[in-house]
Protein backbone atom coordinates (compact mmCIF):
# COMPACT_ATOMS: atom_id res chain seq x y z
CA UNK A 1 0.00 0.00 0.00
CA UNK A 2 1.47 3.56 -0.97
CA UNK A 3 2.20 5.99 1.69
CA UNK A 4 -0.55 8.86 1.72
CA UNK A 5 0.99 11.93 1.22
CA UNK A 6 0.88 14.92 3.69
CA UNK A 7 -0.85 17.81 2.47
CA UNK A 8 1.35 21.12 2.42
CA UNK A 9 1.10 23.68 5.20
CA UNK A 10 1.67 26.66 4.70
CA UNK A 11 2.70 30.36 6.53
CA UNK A 12 2.16 33.43 4.67
CA UNK A 13 2.52 37.01 6.25
CA UNK A 14 2.85 40.58 4.65
CA UNK A 15 0.63 43.24 5.66
CA UNK A 16 0.45 46.93 7.15
CA UNK A 17 -0.98 47.90 4.37
CA UNK A 18 -3.89 46.55 1.71
CA UNK A 19 -1.50 46.61 -1.22
CA UNK A 20 0.39 44.11 0.62
CA UNK A 21 -1.92 41.56 2.95
CA UNK A 22 -4.48 41.16 -0.24
CA UNK A 23 -1.96 39.78 -2.84
CA UNK A 24 -1.21 37.26 0.19
CA UNK A 25 -4.89 36.35 1.16
CA UNK A 26 -5.28 35.99 -3.31
CA UNK A 27 -2.28 33.43 -3.30
CA UNK A 28 -3.85 31.52 0.27
CA UNK A 29 -7.04 30.71 -1.84
CA UNK A 30 -5.19 29.97 -4.87
CA UNK A 31 -3.03 27.26 -2.95
CA UNK A 32 -6.21 26.28 -1.50
CA UNK A 33 -8.24 25.75 -4.98
CA UNK A 34 -5.28 23.77 -6.05
CA UNK A 35 -5.05 21.77 -2.28
CA UNK A 36 -8.11 21.64 -0.53
CA UNK A 37 -6.60 19.82 2.52
CA UNK A 38 -3.30 22.36 2.82
CA UNK A 39 -3.62 24.09 6.25
CA UNK A 40 -2.97 27.87 5.52
CA UNK A 41 -2.15 30.56 8.25
CA UNK A 42 -1.02 33.79 8.50
CA UNK A 43 1.26 35.81 10.78
CA UNK A 44 0.50 39.92 10.87
CA UNK A 45 0.48 42.54 13.55
CA UNK A 46 -2.12 42.91 15.82
CA UNK A 47 -2.87 46.88 14.92
CA UNK A 48 -2.77 46.43 11.27
CA UNK A 49 -4.86 45.52 8.10
CA UNK A 50 -4.30 42.49 8.12
CA UNK A 51 -6.08 41.53 11.73
CA UNK A 52 -9.09 42.45 9.70
CA UNK A 53 -8.72 41.36 6.74
CA UNK A 54 -7.72 37.80 7.23
CA UNK A 55 -10.41 35.87 9.64
CA UNK A 56 -12.70 38.30 7.45
CA UNK A 57 -11.27 35.91 3.99
CA UNK A 58 -11.59 32.72 6.48
CA UNK A 59 -7.78 31.99 7.63
CA UNK A 60 -6.19 32.06 11.28
CA UNK A 61 -3.30 34.85 11.67
CA UNK A 62 -0.70 34.65 14.75
CA UNK A 63 0.40 37.99 15.84
CA UNK A 64 3.59 39.74 15.49
CA UNK A 65 5.00 42.67 17.36
CA UNK A 66 6.78 44.67 14.97
CA UNK A 67 6.59 48.07 13.27
CA UNK A 68 9.13 50.49 10.87
CA UNK A 69 11.20 53.30 11.72
CA UNK A 70 9.17 56.35 11.41
CA UNK A 71 11.10 59.51 9.25
CA UNK A 72 10.51 61.69 12.28
CA UNK A 73 12.08 60.98 15.58
CA UNK A 74 9.60 59.87 18.00
CA UNK A 75 9.65 57.55 20.90
CA UNK A 76 8.66 54.63 18.93
CA UNK A 77 11.42 54.44 17.70
CA UNK A 78 13.28 53.59 20.59
CA UNK A 79 11.70 50.23 20.65
CA UNK A 80 12.12 49.55 17.47
CA UNK A 81 15.54 46.98 18.46
CA UNK A 82 12.94 45.63 21.57
CA UNK A 83 10.48 44.79 19.01
CA UNK A 84 12.55 43.32 16.38
CA UNK A 85 13.79 40.74 19.17
CA UNK A 86 10.63 40.03 19.92
CA UNK A 87 9.09 39.40 16.45
CA UNK A 88 12.12 36.70 16.03
CA UNK A 89 11.22 34.59 18.94
CA UNK A 90 7.64 34.92 18.23
CA UNK A 91 8.89 33.75 14.53
CA UNK A 92 10.47 30.99 15.80
CA UNK A 93 7.36 29.37 18.14
CA UNK A 94 5.18 29.81 14.93
CA UNK A 95 7.78 28.03 12.62
CA UNK A 96 8.43 25.84 15.06
CA UNK A 97 4.18 25.13 16.11
CA UNK A 98 3.28 24.84 12.48
CA UNK A 99 6.32 23.11 10.59
CA UNK A 100 5.52 25.20 7.50
CA UNK A 101 6.47 23.83 4.39
CA UNK A 102 7.01 27.34 2.72
CA UNK A 103 6.43 30.52 4.00
CA UNK A 104 5.05 33.22 1.71
CA UNK A 105 6.42 36.94 2.13
CA UNK A 106 4.55 39.43 0.36
CA UNK A 107 6.17 42.65 2.07
CA UNK A 108 5.37 44.62 4.82
CA UNK A 109 7.59 45.14 8.06
CA UNK A 110 6.30 42.06 9.69
CA UNK A 111 7.61 39.65 6.42
CA UNK A 112 11.00 40.27 7.90
CA UNK A 113 11.52 38.39 10.81
CA UNK A 114 9.13 35.78 9.59
CA UNK A 115 11.06 35.27 6.22
CA UNK A 116 14.10 35.73 8.25
CA UNK A 117 13.54 33.11 10.87
CA UNK A 118 12.06 30.62 8.47
CA UNK A 119 15.59 31.05 6.11
CA UNK A 120 17.27 30.38 9.23
CA UNK A 121 15.19 27.29 9.99
CA UNK A 122 15.97 25.79 6.61
CA UNK A 123 12.08 26.34 5.03
CA UNK A 124 11.60 27.54 1.92
CA UNK A 125 10.83 31.14 1.48
CA UNK A 126 8.84 32.47 -1.66
CA UNK A 127 8.27 36.62 -2.29
CA UNK A 128 5.46 38.09 -4.02
CA UNK A 129 6.78 41.77 -4.92
CA UNK A 130 3.95 44.19 -6.41
CA UNK A 131 6.13 47.17 -7.35
CA UNK A 132 8.72 48.23 -10.06
CA UNK A 133 11.41 48.88 -6.72
CA UNK A 134 11.11 46.34 -4.28
CA UNK A 135 10.86 47.20 -1.06
CA UNK A 136 13.21 46.88 1.96
CA UNK A 137 11.95 43.27 2.90
CA UNK A 138 11.86 42.05 -0.31
CA UNK A 139 15.58 42.95 -0.94
CA UNK A 140 16.78 42.03 2.46
CA UNK A 141 15.36 38.12 1.86
CA UNK A 142 15.71 38.00 -1.53
CA UNK A 143 18.82 36.06 -1.22
CA UNK A 144 17.07 33.52 1.05
CA UNK A 145 14.24 33.14 -1.70
CA UNK A 146 13.26 29.56 -3.22
CA UNK A 147 11.65 32.13 -5.70
CA UNK A 148 10.66 35.42 -6.16
CA UNK A 149 7.39 36.47 -7.87
CA UNK A 150 7.90 40.20 -9.10
CA UNK A 151 5.06 42.54 -11.45
CA UNK A 152 7.01 44.37 -13.07
CA UNK A 153 10.39 43.98 -15.15
CA UNK A 154 12.29 46.44 -13.48
CA UNK A 155 11.97 44.94 -10.12
CA UNK A 156 15.26 42.63 -11.13
CA UNK A 157 17.41 44.92 -11.28
CA UNK A 158 16.62 45.51 -7.78
CA UNK A 159 16.91 41.95 -7.23
CA UNK A 160 20.71 41.15 -7.86
CA UNK A 161 20.90 38.09 -5.00
CA UNK A 162 17.45 36.11 -6.71
CA UNK A 163 19.13 36.57 -9.81
CA UNK A 164 17.86 33.08 -11.77
CA UNK A 165 14.85 32.79 -9.33
CA UNK A 166 12.48 35.56 -10.41
CA UNK A 167 9.68 34.74 -11.87
CA UNK A 168 7.21 38.14 -13.91
CA UNK A 169 3.88 37.16 -13.35
CA UNK A 170 1.96 40.06 -12.00
CA UNK A 171 0.40 40.42 -9.11
CA UNK A 172 -2.15 38.57 -7.16
CA UNK A 173 -5.72 39.84 -6.67
CA UNK A 174 -9.25 38.97 -5.70
CA UNK A 175 -11.02 37.33 -7.82
CA UNK A 176 -14.31 38.93 -7.28
CA UNK A 177 -12.82 42.33 -8.75
CA UNK A 178 -13.66 41.25 -12.75
CA UNK A 179 -17.34 39.26 -11.52
CA UNK A 180 -19.33 41.48 -9.71
CA UNK A 181 -22.69 42.42 -10.85
CA UNK A 182 -23.00 46.46 -11.57
CA UNK A 183 -26.50 46.38 -11.28
CA UNK A 184 -26.39 45.36 -7.60
CA UNK A 185 -23.42 46.91 -7.09
CA UNK A 186 -25.53 50.15 -7.45
CA UNK A 187 -28.01 49.08 -4.86
CA UNK A 188 -25.26 48.68 -2.04
CA UNK A 189 -24.50 51.67 -2.33
CA UNK A 190 -27.75 53.16 -2.58
CA UNK A 191 -26.81 54.61 -6.13
CA UNK A 192 -28.42 55.47 -9.43
CA UNK A 193 -27.60 53.00 -12.32
CA UNK A 194 -28.55 55.36 -15.00
CA UNK A 195 -26.26 58.15 -13.54
CA UNK A 196 -22.08 58.42 -13.83
CA UNK A 197 -20.16 57.40 -10.78
CA UNK A 198 -16.67 58.52 -9.50
CA UNK A 199 -14.53 55.90 -7.11
CA UNK A 200 -12.13 57.77 -5.19
CA UNK A 201 -9.39 55.93 -3.83
CA UNK A 202 -6.75 56.83 -0.81
CA UNK A 203 -5.45 53.65 -0.32
CA UNK A 204 -6.67 52.16 3.39
CA UNK A 205 -5.15 55.03 4.63
CA UNK A 206 -6.20 57.43 2.99
CA UNK A 207 -4.27 60.52 1.09
CA UNK A 208 -4.41 64.31 1.91
CA UNK A 209 -3.84 65.45 -1.64
CA UNK A 210 -6.56 63.27 -2.74
CA UNK A 211 -9.02 64.13 -0.91
CA UNK A 212 -8.40 67.75 -0.82
CA UNK A 213 -8.87 68.01 -4.63
CA UNK A 214 -11.78 66.19 -4.09
CA UNK A 215 -13.20 68.05 -1.44
CA UNK A 216 -12.40 71.25 -3.14
CA UNK A 217 -14.10 70.88 -6.44
CA UNK A 218 -17.02 68.85 -4.05
CA UNK A 219 -20.16 71.45 -5.72
CA UNK A 220 -18.76 71.15 -9.03
CA UNK A 221 -18.55 67.31 -9.35
CA UNK A 222 -21.87 66.75 -7.60
CA UNK A 223 -23.57 69.64 -8.59
CA UNK A 224 -22.28 70.92 -12.48
CA UNK A 225 -21.31 66.94 -13.57
CA UNK A 226 -24.09 65.58 -11.90
CA UNK A 227 -22.04 62.67 -10.59
CA UNK A 228 -22.17 60.57 -8.17
CA UNK A 229 -19.17 59.53 -5.83
CA UNK A 230 -18.22 56.59 -3.64
CA UNK A 231 -15.28 58.17 -1.29
CA UNK A 232 -12.93 55.87 0.82
CA UNK A 233 -11.03 58.95 2.78
CA UNK A 234 -9.03 56.67 5.08
CA UNK A 235 -9.91 56.66 8.71
CA UNK A 236 -8.00 59.96 9.93
CA UNK A 237 -9.74 62.11 7.19
CA UNK A 238 -13.45 60.86 7.69
CA UNK A 239 -14.27 63.17 11.09
CA UNK A 240 -12.56 66.07 9.26
CA UNK A 241 -14.39 65.83 6.19
CA UNK A 242 -17.66 65.13 7.67
CA UNK A 243 -17.36 68.07 9.56
CA UNK A 244 -16.89 70.20 6.52
CA UNK A 245 -19.60 68.12 4.47
CA UNK A 246 -22.91 68.40 4.69
CA UNK A 247 -24.28 65.55 3.33
CA UNK A 248 -27.82 66.45 2.87
CA UNK A 249 -26.84 68.42 0.41
CA UNK A 250 -25.42 65.72 -1.81
CA UNK A 251 -27.12 63.13 -2.48
CA UNK A 252 -25.49 59.98 -4.59
CA UNK A 253 -22.33 60.82 -2.44
CA UNK A 254 -21.18 57.61 0.06
CA UNK A 255 -18.09 59.17 1.80
CA UNK A 256 -16.43 56.37 3.87
CA UNK A 257 -13.37 55.81 5.70
CA UNK A 258 -13.03 52.30 4.08
CA UNK A 259 -14.23 50.10 1.16
CA UNK A 260 -14.89 45.97 2.26
CA UNK A 261 -16.42 45.13 -0.48
CA UNK A 262 -14.23 46.36 -3.39
CA UNK A 263 -15.48 44.82 -6.06
CA UNK A 264 -18.86 45.96 -6.03
CA UNK A 265 -17.16 49.64 -5.70
CA UNK A 266 -15.48 48.94 -8.76
CA UNK A 267 -18.19 47.56 -10.78
CA UNK A 268 -20.24 51.08 -10.19
CA UNK A 269 -17.24 53.12 -11.25
CA UNK A 270 -16.99 54.76 -14.65
CA UNK A 271 -13.65 56.51 -13.72
CA UNK A 272 -11.29 55.64 -11.00
CA UNK A 273 -9.02 58.93 -9.34
CA UNK A 274 -6.72 56.96 -6.63
CA UNK A 275 -3.19 56.70 -5.36
CA UNK A 276 -0.82 54.29 -7.91
CA UNK A 277 -0.30 51.52 -5.19
CA UNK A 278 0.63 48.42 -7.35
CA UNK A 279 -2.44 46.78 -5.58
CA UNK A 280 -4.94 49.31 -6.99
CA UNK A 281 -3.03 49.12 -10.43
CA UNK A 282 -3.28 45.71 -10.62
CA UNK A 283 -7.25 46.15 -9.61
CA UNK A 284 -7.70 48.78 -11.89
CA UNK A 285 -6.84 46.36 -14.76
CA UNK A 286 -8.17 43.41 -14.18
CA UNK A 287 -11.58 45.61 -13.48
CA UNK A 288 -10.75 46.96 -16.89
CA UNK A 289 -11.46 50.81 -15.30
CA UNK A 290 -10.05 53.72 -16.46
CA UNK A 291 -8.22 55.76 -14.06
CA UNK A 292 -6.77 59.70 -13.15
CA UNK A 293 -3.68 58.34 -11.05
CA UNK A 294 -2.22 60.62 -8.56
CA UNK A 295 1.46 58.68 -7.69
CA UNK A 296 2.27 59.93 -4.35
CA UNK A 297 5.85 61.35 -4.00
CA UNK A 298 6.23 59.82 -0.45
CA UNK A 299 7.35 56.71 -1.61
CA UNK A 300 10.18 54.50 -1.91
CA UNK A 301 12.18 54.19 -5.46
CA UNK A 302 9.73 56.82 -6.58
CA UNK A 303 7.54 53.40 -7.17
CA UNK A 304 4.09 54.46 -7.50
CA UNK A 305 5.15 57.02 -10.59
CA UNK A 306 6.74 54.24 -12.53
CA UNK A 307 3.44 52.47 -11.84
CA UNK A 308 1.58 55.35 -13.14
CA UNK A 309 3.72 55.72 -16.17
CA UNK A 310 3.51 52.08 -17.20
CA UNK A 311 -0.49 52.34 -17.01
CA UNK A 312 -0.39 55.92 -18.59
CA UNK A 313 1.67 54.41 -21.78
CA UNK A 314 -0.63 51.35 -21.84
CA UNK A 315 -3.25 54.29 -22.51
CA UNK A 316 -4.96 52.90 -19.39
CA UNK A 317 -4.77 55.73 -17.44
CA UNK A 318 -4.45 59.84 -16.87
CA UNK A 319 -1.71 61.14 -14.65
CA UNK A 320 -2.73 64.09 -12.42
CA UNK A 321 -0.31 65.55 -9.96
CA UNK A 322 -0.35 66.71 -6.57
CA UNK A 323 0.09 70.04 -7.01
CA UNK A 324 -2.41 70.35 -10.06
CA UNK A 325 -4.96 68.15 -8.76
CA UNK A 326 -7.20 70.73 -7.01
CA UNK A 327 -7.12 73.06 -10.06
CA UNK A 328 -6.95 70.45 -13.09
CA UNK A 329 -9.34 67.78 -11.53
CA UNK A 330 -12.76 69.33 -12.85
CA UNK A 331 -11.02 69.50 -16.30
CA UNK A 332 -9.83 65.85 -16.62
CA UNK A 333 -12.92 64.48 -15.47
CA UNK A 334 -15.32 67.04 -17.87
CA UNK A 335 -12.46 65.70 -20.98
CA UNK A 336 -12.95 61.99 -20.02
CA UNK A 337 -16.79 61.86 -19.42
CA UNK A 338 -17.08 63.76 -22.90
CA UNK A 339 -15.91 61.20 -24.65
CA UNK A 340 -17.35 57.79 -24.42
CA UNK A 341 -14.98 56.14 -26.93
CA UNK A 342 -11.98 57.36 -25.13
CA UNK A 343 -13.40 55.89 -22.00
CA UNK A 344 -13.96 52.49 -24.02
CA UNK A 345 -10.46 52.77 -25.34
CA UNK A 346 -9.38 53.47 -21.67
CA UNK A 347 -11.43 50.24 -20.39
CA UNK A 348 -10.29 48.12 -23.52
CA UNK A 349 -6.14 49.19 -22.85
CA UNK A 350 -6.54 48.08 -18.97
CA UNK A 351 -8.01 44.38 -19.77
CA UNK A 352 -5.49 43.96 -22.49
CA UNK A 353 -2.54 44.59 -19.65
CA UNK A 354 -4.38 42.44 -17.01
CA UNK A 355 -2.63 39.55 -15.49
CA UNK A 356 -5.91 37.88 -13.73
CA UNK A 357 -4.20 34.42 -13.25
CA UNK A 358 -1.47 35.83 -11.32
CA UNK A 359 -2.39 34.45 -7.66
CA UNK A 360 -3.26 30.77 -9.83
CA UNK A 361 0.45 30.73 -11.60
CA UNK A 362 2.06 31.62 -8.25
CA UNK A 363 0.28 28.93 -6.58
CA UNK A 364 1.26 26.37 -9.48
CA UNK A 365 4.63 27.46 -9.15
CA UNK A 366 5.05 27.46 -5.49
CA UNK A 367 3.69 23.54 -5.17
CA UNK A 368 5.54 22.55 -8.40
CA UNK A 369 8.79 23.56 -6.41
CA UNK A 370 7.58 22.19 -3.49
CA UNK A 371 6.72 18.82 -5.40
CA UNK A 372 9.78 18.25 -7.05
CA UNK A 373 11.92 19.08 -3.35
CA UNK A 374 9.61 16.22 -1.84
CA UNK A 375 10.95 13.55 -4.59
CA UNK A 376 14.06 14.60 -4.52
CA UNK A 377 13.91 13.74 -0.14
Amino acid sequence: MSKAVRPYTFLLTGGGTGGHIYPAIAIADALRSVQGDARIAFAGSRDRIEWKAVPKAGYDIHPIWISGIQRRLTLSNLLVPVKLIVSLIQSFFIIQKMKPDAVICTGGYVSGPVGWMAAKRSVPVFLQEQNSFPGVTTRMLSGFAARVFTAFEQAERHLPKAKGRISLLGNPTRKEIAQSNATSAHASFGLQPDKRTVLILGGSGGAAAVNDAVLLNLNTLHSEMNLQLIWQCGPRYLESLESKIDASNYSGLHLTKFIDNMAEAYATADIVITRAGAGICTELLIAGKPSVLMPSPNVAGDHQRQNASAMAEGKAAIILEDKDASEKLPEVLKGLMASPEKLQQMKQAALSMAKPDAAAQIAAEITDILDNRRKSN
